[in-house]
Parts: C-alpha cells; sequence; structure tokens
C-alpha cells in the first residue's frame, strides 16, 4: 500500500503509527521525505508493506521532478493506495491533481484500490470533520473512507483491517519481526537530516542531504581510526551533511559551532536508540553548490 497526499499530510506520522516504530522521520518543514520509505505490519491475517512516498508538489528543481516521477512509479506497483487529506485543511487544486492521476490510474487493466485517509482528525471538531468527510466522498470514487489521527493513536486497528480486507491474497515477503526495508545506514543518514531540519530557516530544508561515510569500531583507548572486533570498541558514525551555498554552511555551523551540536546532539539520541548502544557521531558539512539542480550530483547523493 502507497500513501499518497500533497507535502505535511502526516503520510509519515501515518506510516509510524502503523508499523509502531519510527521508521520516517517526520518534521513541519514541506518535502521532508524524499525516498519511497517501505514499513512493514505483520499481522495474524496479513502482512502489510506501506510505501511512505514524497509529497506531490509544483516542482521547482530537478530533484523536484523526481520525487514526482518516483511517486508516480509507486503508485503503478501497489495494490492499495492511501490517498491522505488532512481534516484540517479543505480540498484543494493539489489535492484534485492526485485524485486525476488516481482515477486515470484505475481505468488500467490493474489499477489499485483507493482509500482515503482522513488524517489529521484530532485538530477539528465533529463538525468540521463531518463536512470534510462529505467533501472527499464527493472527490472521487474511494473504495473506503477512513478518518484517523496517527497522533492519538485514533483508528489506527480500523486503517489496518481496512487495508488488510482490500489486499490481494499472497505469501508472507518478510519476516516476522522486520520492520522496514531502509538499511542501516539510510536510516542513520534520514535521522541526521532530520535533527538538521529543526529550527533552520524556510529556504535551507530543501537544500540539506545528508551522507553517512562509514560506521566503524574503533579502539576507545588509541588510535580514532583503527577498527577492531565488533561489540569490542566504540561505534562511530561518520556522516557528510550537504547544503548548496557557504551562506547555508554557516547557518548550520551557527554561532561557535552551537548549531551544529544542536543538531549532533539531536541525532545522536536518535541513533543510539536505533542501534541499541552510544555513538560517537562525526558530522562534517559540505557545500555541494545547487546540487538539487544538477543531475551529476543528485546521482552521488542518492537520488
Amino acid at each position: 500500500m502507497a500513501l499518497v497526499g500533497r507535502p505535511n499530510v502526516g503520510k509519515s506520522t501515518l506510516t509510524n503509527a502503523l508499523v509502531g516504530e519510527k521508521v520516517a522521520i517526520t518534521s513541519t518543514k514541506p518535502q521532508t521525505t524524499r525516498r519511497a520509505i517501505r514499513g512493514i505490519v505483520t499481522r495474524d491475517d496479513a502482512q502489510i508493506i506501506l510505501v511512505d512516498t514524497p509529497g506531490v508538489h509544483r516542482p521547482r528543481t530537478l530533484l523536484g521532478e523526481r520525487l514526482n516521477d518516483l511517486v508516480r512509479e509507486t503508485l503503478g506497483e501497489v495494490d492499495v493506495v492511501g490517498f491522505c487529506l488532512p481534516a484540517d485543511q479543505k480540498i484543494g487544486p493539489g489535492d484534485r491533481f492526485i485524485a486525476e492521476d488516481l482515477v486515470e490510474l484505475r481505468s488500467g487493466r490493474r489499477g489499485p484500490k483507493v482509500v482515503a485517509v482522513v488524517t489529521k482528525t484530532d485538530l477539528v471538531g465533529r463538525d468540521v470533520l463531518a463536512a470534510h468527510l462529505m467533501a472527499v466522498d464527493q472527490l472521487m470514487g474511494f473504495d473506503e473512507i477512513v478518518p484517523i489521527s496517527a497522533k492519538k493513536g485514533d483508528q489506527v486497528d480500523v486503517l489496518l483491517a481496512v487495508i488488510s480486507a482490500q489486499l490481494p491474497e499472497g505469501p508472507q515477503l518478510y519476516p516476522d519481526d522486520q520492520l522496514t526495508e531502509e538499511s542501516r545506514d539510510d536510516r542513520i543518514s534520514e535521522l541526521i537530516r532530520e535533527a538538521a531540519l529543526e529550527g533552520v530557516r524556510d529556504e535551507l530544508p530543501h537544500s540539506i542531504a545528508v551522507v553517512v561515510e562509514e560506521v566503524v569500531e574503533v579502539d576507545p583507548d588509541g588510535d580514532a581510526f583503527t577498527p577492531v572486533e565488533p561489540g569490542t570498541g566504540r561505534l562511530v558514525v561518520r556522516a557528510s551533511l550537504f547544503v548548496e551555498r557557504d551562506s547555508q554552511k554557516g547557518i548550520i555551523i551557527g554561532k561557535g559551532g552551537s548549531r551544529l551540536r544542536e543538531v549532533g546532539a539531536g541525532a545522536r539520541a536518535e541513533i543510539n536508540h536505533l542501534l541499541g548502544r552510544k555513538v560517537h557521531l562525526d558530522l562534517r558539512i559540505k557545500v555541494a553548490k545547487d546540487w538539487q539542480r544538477d543531475p551529476k550530483q543528485l546521482g552521488r547523493l542518492g537520488f
């Protein structure tokens, strides 16, 4: 099942609520999600592979175009689409654009089921929610409409049951205890980017990219670059945080390095939890000029 919608409609928060663990980073900044992130929910009656997609938007860069292309590609590969429509926002042109795409997709030989997921119900009263549900019902022919608050956990079980009922029969694809397809390094890089997104200016989030260079265990009493046997040394995560201009580098570092220390502290706490042990985070800031518009640099950064 793919979760789709405009930026900031709660797709990543919903993914984490359905999986029961943080597998996708969240932020108030638009277009936080940049990959099709797969979360895995295994129940007695079903296994649901959730694909959290980037927000569909009017692209201004090559990166934006590639993210929209990724969403369209993903929609052609899934059995069910969860179209996220926040209860606190009226249906707009972006929602209608996505609905038109889904109607066209369903007209094909093997179109997916489409479930309307009305998110953020905790932010509105009953009357507003009722009016919004009626407007959603008029948007297109949905197979189901489910209101939900991922933040409060309301209706999460109901949505999982609805998704399960829409899926075709097939074999179990992943072990019971696997929660995501994301690699360790990809999850670490996303946690660093999540920490870097907090408190930065509006124009900066899109310019931030993170690459984990290496995760290595070193001798805590000797050379910081000498590897040792796993479990016997200090775990070091070395990562590069890329921005597009020198002025942005200064913003990330902050006065006397204060902002970079905040980013490091926030990311390190999340990485410690992910890996189940304390790590040393070695974070370097680099400038990759206009990387969002440069095909070669986009490739190097994984897009």
